[in-house]
């Protein structure tokens, strides 16, 4: 039968095509006329995805506290009377969005790995109502740029960190129970964030836009949430896991001359991510992980005498910087031995780690004295 289709239709363009072409041209012709309906209707597709995903964000939103979202359409002052004494300068917070701490000009834009000034600024100015309920325009998804689409998931969780904050403070009731019943809602907007995230870091600009700052302040206010995490996790752990590698083989792979202004911005928000203690986990096995098979790879190609990725080789010590502070921090937070971070990625790690530093010492001190300090940290509870 689809023989006979085809045949059928290879006679039908043969007997339509107009005068002065060849049945090859206008072939060629109708098959580009129906991409361009097709690419037309993914389109409308597209916009009309977004717009029930935008509805059914403000439906979530007013399920989990119906009073913010008549507040937050309000254009008086009301917000001043719902929120009293608290406040906020605008002014001063779009300012501290325009530097996402990546500007070489700008190195005291973060404190040290893993800990940025301007998240604890965001993440103060998060806890503060007026601000937000002010400044949160009406959701809208159909737009045309990815930078601009990035914003979309951003305003939602925004809303909803702002609900969790007003709930807090007894200003609100809110009911986030109807999370659970919508996991679809939140799964997507959550993907929607990562997925932005992702493409930014892949091809960054300098100065690194606001939003984009913003989009990983939502992102970590969001996991380091007591009440919204488990939700969150629960339901995007998968998305979350495939985002965190995604940034790592980012770092390993880029080449640019001028790489190392972009990868420091992403090691930042590794670290930040390592701050959740689920999170951290699985990020230190991932990164212990990358780091072995490097070691490994580096030791062979060393015994053999055969050239090595000198390019990997400078990436793979903000891996390691990486790992000793999330180690660092594992064990400051818990006061106990470290030594189950990593589960089988540590033992993995650890094995015939003495040889190859043995090995790699002569050559290559820098990385061997790095992989001795992880090794000392999670070795810590037998030192102890």
């Amino acid at each position: 039968y689809l023989k006979i289709s085809k045949l059928a239709l290879a006679f039908a363009i043969i007997h339509s095509k107009p005068p002065g072409k060849s049945s090859k041209e206008y072939t060629e012709y109708l098959a580009k006329t129906v991409s361009e309906q097709d690419f037309g209707w993914k389109w409308k597709v597209e916009v009309l995805e977004a717009e029930v995903l935008r509805l059914r964000q403000e439906l979530l939103l007013n399920r989990i506290s119906p009073r913010f979202c008549l507040e937050n359409r309000k254009q008086d002052t009301s917000a001043e009377t719902l929120l009293g004494r608290e406040s906020i300068n605008p002014t001063s917070y779009s300012s501290q969005l325009e530097d996402s701490g990546c500007d070489v000009c700008n190195d005291s834009a973060f404190d040290s790995l893993g800990i940025a000034s301007d998240f604890h600024q965001s993440e103060h100015n998060v806890s503060t109502s007026k601000h937000w309920l002010e400044r949160v325009p009406p959701l809208n998804l159909c737009h045309s740029s990815k930078e601009q689409s990035l914003t979309a998931p951003v305003q939602f969780l925004q809303c909803l960190l702002e609900i969790r904050k007003l709930s807090e403070g007894g200003i609100l009731q809110a009911d986030f129970s109807e999370l659970e019943n919508d996991s679809f809602t939140i799964c997507n907007s959550v993907s929607q964030l990562l997925d932005g995230l992702t493409v930014f870091y892949n091809s960054p600009k300098f100065p690194a836009p606001s939003f984009l700052t913003e989009g990983v302040s939502v992102l970590i206010s969001l996991i380091t949430d007591t009440k919204l995490s488990n939700h969150v996790l629960k339901k995007c752990f998968k998305k979350m896991e495939e985002f965190k590698k995604n940034l790592i083989q980012i770092i390993l792979r880029n080449r640019s001359v001028n790489r190392f202004q972009a990868l420091h911005s992403i090691s930042q928000t590794l670290g930040l991510l390592g701050r959740n203690s689920i999170l951290r986990n699985s990020l230190i096995s991932l990164l212990l992980s990358e780091v072995r098979q490097f070691a490994e790879q580096l030791l062979q190609a060393h015994q053999v005498q055969s050239v090595y990725d000198i390019t990997q080789y400078e990436n793979i010590f903000l891996l390691c910087m990486i790992l000793e502070q999330l180690l660092q921090n594992e064990t400051q937070e818990s006061n106990i031995s470290s030594s189950d971070c990593g589960g089988e990625e540590k033992i993995k790690f650890l094995k015939n780690l003495d040889q190859i530093i043995l090995h790699l010492s002569d050559e290559f001190p820098l990385f061997s004295l790095y992989l001795w300090r992880v090794s000392v940290l999670l070795n810590s509870g037998q030192m102890q």
